[in-house]
């Protein structure tokens, strides 16, 4: 008997340009092998695989080396942040004070 593939997709953003992948693996792939498995570092080599933050739809995943795929994941790569958010809306706030 064949085990059912499931299809996931992967997906990374940059300001200008977004890419997703959707591909089917096997239902004990992990987050992180779907990853792989996608070959997504190809189009972005900036991607650090040892570092990288994964999250599945907006939800930030603490385990993706353990955390298996379920049938229609969309597995999101986040970038890490530039600026510290409560920094910017400081600065924000202290341009509108002018």
């Amino acid at each position: 008997m064949t085990e059912k593939l499931l299809t996931v997709e992967v997906a990374y953003a940059l300001p200008q340009q977004q890419k997703i992948i959707s591909l089917q693996v096997p239902p004990q792939t992990t987050l992180f092998e779907a990853i792989l498995l996608s070959k997504i570092a190809s189009y972005f080599p900036e991607i650090n695989l040892d570092t990288l933050s994964v999250g599945v739809f907006s939800k930030i995943e603490k385990s993706p080396k353990t955390r298996l795929v379920q049938q229609g994941d969309r597995i999101e790569i986040y970038r890490p942040l530039l600026v510290d958010p409560k920094e910017a809306r400081k600065a924000r706030a202290a341009k509108l004070q002018l």
